[in-house]
């Protein structure tokens, strides 16, 4: 088992500066500002050859209440699992009584610590740690994560806790990251508090993430491996995208950015729709994202055990009309805060994610476009049939289609999304769409005259004036 570190301290120390530093990412999200570190993220640090596991956290303030209480807990949790607990604090600002109560909390858990003063860039190192040997962990090490400063010398330390710890073999390693890049990477997105954190929670069976009823309370993509059924998946938390008219704090929009690469980076995405609400502008925004990535897509309808039976049957005429653009995608209603629902979700994005991988014959997929012309054919254009004769698959993930014909170039949206529809239904693929392309063949006849050669020329132009004589 890889050591577990955890970093911890007050808000905007630096811990998250240092995580990206020690697992060499830009996974956490690093702003100027305090609190926005939120929820536990998991990385793998490597150092001196050796790996760790690394656990960034929300900043603790002890005697809080609402969020900054919550966020304080989940850091705690961090420190229990750890093996080595990394205490931030900063430099600049000096030695604080917040620093002096997690210390003496930290210190009362029995756990290994290792006390780092952040921000001592341009400093004169004993002046800038002096005052923090009264905390009573023992040496402070000087160190800058934004600039590097120590962070060598820190890793030789960090090292020297774990002394039986062995570099992991090679063959191990790649095992480990094959594993990783075959996991069915699965984005929980949607508008702010709607219930994505909750549903996250329930889907795990622990309440690994901050779930707090106030809009905006996740802000960075938080990625969480777990295991269903035998089968390897990544869950991706995402913070609540909001129209862009509404986005005035810096940390939102990146925040915003963050759920966008996470759709982009996913496999399948749920988004997660308030029930009372239905589809607003902003998930109809979202989903039209998620159509152009081309993902998988499931949509999880939150918060139905709070409608009355006339307001359910209202809510679903209303989703039928407005989703008619993604009649592809799987439409599943849900209580996340109680359950219901719940079970089968993971067993769709099962499906959903071997749907998009998929790999057929080109045989296979000529038989269906040929059933699909012979009950619909093609327009005519300019008084001529289009033929479509063969179709191959050009891709996964979505999949996709080459359909080779001529004048492939004239073929209707219309007619697309008929042969799209026909292999989906004949394929039973679920919550995918299917990409169709076109490709004509070649005219044997067209630039012939350029083929000639030079002595079939001279013998054209003779048979041309022997003609007009």
């Amino acid at each position: 088992m890889k050591p577990v570190i955890a970093l911890i301290g007050r808000p905007n120390v630096g811990k998250s500066s240092l995580f990206n530093r020690l697992t060499r990412t830009r996974d956490a999200l690093v702003v100027d500002q305090p609190g926005v570190t939120r929820d536990r993220r998991y990385g793998l640090a490597r150092l001196e050859e050796k790996e760790f596991i690394l656990i960034d956290t929300g900043g603790i303030i002890l005697g809080a209440e609402g969020l900054d209480e919550q966020v304080s807990l989940i850091a705690m949790q961090a420190v229990n699992e750890a093996d080595l607990v990394l205490f931030m604090v900063d430099g600049k600002n000096g030695l604080t009584s917040e620093d002096q109560a997690i210390a003496d909390k930290v210190r009362a858990l029995n756990k290994d610590l290792m006390l780092l003063v952040n921000k001592t860039e341009r400093m004169e190192k004993n002046t800038a740690s002096a005052e923090f040997y009264s905390l009573g962990l023992g040496q402070p090490f000087c160190i800058s994560a934004t600039q590097g400063e120590g962070i060598a010398q820190l890793g030789e330390e960090i090292v020297t806790h774990f002394p039986d710890l062995a570099s992991p073999a090679s063959e191990e390693e790649g095992e480990e990251e094959q594993a990783r890049k075959q996991a069915a990477r699965v984005a929980i997105v949607g508008r702010p508090n709607v219930g994505k954190s909750t549903l996250v929670n329930r889907l795990l069976g622990e309440e690994r993430v901050l779930a707090f009823d106030a809009p905006g309370t996740t802000r960075d993509s938080i990625e969480i491996e777990f295991e269903y059924d035998g089968e390897d998946f990544i869950l991706i938390d995402t913070a609540g995208v909001r129209r862009k008219g509404k986005v005035n704090e810096t940390v939102e929009k990146f925040s915003v950015v963050k759920t966008l690469q996470s759709i982009s980076d996913s496999n399948v995405v749920i988004l997660v729709v308030d029930a009372k609400q239905g589809i607003s502008t902003q998930d109809a925004h979202l989903l039209g994202y998620i159509v152009d990535a081309g993902k998988a897509l499931l949509i999880a309808v939150n918060k139905w055990d709070g409608l009355a039976p006339g307001e359910k049957e209202q809510v679903k005429k209303e989703l039928d009309r407005k989703l008619t653009f993604v009649d592809y995608a799987s439409v599943h209603t849900i209580s996340a805060l109680h359950g219901s629902g719940v079970g089968h979700l993971m067993g769709v994005v099962r499906q959903c994610h071997k749907s998009a991988f998929i790999q057929f014959s080109t045989s296979v997929l000529t038989k269906i476009l040929e059933d699909a012309l012979t009950a619909h054919p093609p327009p005519l254009v300019n008084n001529r049939r289009i033929k479509l004769r063969y179709a191959h698959q050009g891709g996964k993930n979505p999949p996709r289609i080459i359909i080779h014909g001529n004048q492939t170039d004239k073929v209707p949206d219309s007619y697309k999304r008929y042969l799209s529809n026909s292999y989906r239904t004949a394929l039973k693929l679920e919550g995918t769409p299917v990409h169709i392309g076109f490709k004509s063949g070649d005219n044997p006849y067209k630039d012939r005259k350029n083929k000639l050669t030079p002595t079939q020329v001279r013998k054209r132009k003779r048979m041309m004036k022997h003609v007009k004589k």
